[in-house]
């Protein structure tokens, strides 16, 4: 499966209002981060920063939801995920090439 065929089958399962394009989707995007987040800290203090099998997999369950979120997004916005991920790729070979990996700033 590919982006595209991911951000297609993720598009026919989304159902919220109409009122709410971009800004659903925005705020389930940050909830599901937030929820991996909390799960790495938990594996952080009580589990020695040590991932079990389990955790890892509640992790990519988690990032499933992420991944869903920023299709829908993506789609509210009339992008694919295919482009957003070819155009992260270019910016971060142009950033490697000019040895800016590094550092801060969005322009860098």
């Amino acid at each position: 499966m590919n982006f595209d065929e991911y951000q297609s089958g993720a598009r026919k399962t989304a159902i919220y209002p109409q009122d709410y394009l971009i800004t659903y989707p925005a705020l389930g995007l940050v909830g599901e981060a937030g929820e991996i987040a909390n799960k790495v800290k938990k594996i952080l203090r009580d589990d020695n920063g040590v991932c079990s099998d389990q955790k890892r997999e509640q992790l990519v369950e988690e990032m499933g939801d992420v991944l869903w979120y920023l299709a829908a997004l993506a789609s509210d916005l009339d992008v694919s995920l295919d482009m957003i991920a070819t155009s992260n790729l270019k910016k971060l070979s142009d950033r490697a090439t000019r040895n800016a990996l590094g550092g801060e700033g969005d322009h860098r």
